[in-house]
């Protein structure tokens, strides 16, 4: 796996965004950018896996180099580990 720097930071920016969307979408969690970062990167697994388990389609797919980040998938996924997260900490009243 070769990529660049730049790919990198790409790939860092598309996950914080879309990690924050997740993170609004299930009401929000304490943190930062590097929060929403890693929920980009925990989303796509999360979503990814869940697609392929079912036989969903890839929805939108941005591809840096030749890294391929599931965007919608991603967002879903996000939004389904915070909400768990919330679930199993008692959430915020």
């Amino acid at each position: 796996m070769n990529i660049t720097l730049e790919g990198l930071l790409i790939l860092l920016v598309i996950a914080a965004v879309c990690g924050a969307i997740g993170r609004a979408i299930a009401g929000g969690t304490n943190g930062g950018c590097l929060v929403s970062i890693a929920l980009g990167f925990i989303g796509a697994l999360l979503g990814s896996w869940i697609s392929h388990r079912f036989g969903f389609p890839e929805l939108f797919v941005i591809t840096v180099g030749r890294e391929h980040f599931p965007v919608v998938w991603s967002i879903i996924g996000a939004a389904l580990f915070v909400a768990i997260v919330h679930l199993l900490s008692g959430g915020r009243d």
